[in-house]
């Protein structure tokens, strides 16, 4: 029981975190019905252009540093990036899930925006 209170906090305190910048968090179309904690930290799955699947984020904290699993939908590997800083937390997850090279013309195709 322990043991459940502590990944829940975990997980709390690494989606606290995550919303300190709520826009790009949000433009990686977290279904909020899937956050779970689960061991060392939070799950929830995503649907960015990059990677559509499973987010598991785990804090080592014997080195104080994230490591993030990307686990897809479909076939395919389950991605794991292993030390990350703190301040490069929700910037590597946005590398990873969202950021494709021609990001600026897939938002505005998909969402039907004209800038001018």
């Amino acid at each position: 029981m322990e043991n459940k209170n502590y990944d829940l906090k975990l997980a709390g305190y690494i989606w606290s975190i995550l919303k300190t910048q709520p826009f790009i968090v949000m433009s990686w179309g977290v279904d909020m019905n899937t956050i779970k904690p689960v061991e060392e930290g939070p799950e929830f799955h995503v649907q960015g252009f990059i990677h559509t699947g499973m987010v598991r984020i785990i804090l080592d904290e014997g080195k104080d540093l994230f490591e993030i699993h990307l686990i897809p939908d479909s076939e395919g590997e389950e991605k794991v990036i292993e030390d990350v800083y703190l301040d490069m937390f929700v910037s590597v997850i946005d590398r990873n899930l969202e950021k494709t090279d021609d990001y600026e013309k897939r938002i505005s195709d998909t969402y039907d925006i004209i800038r001018y």
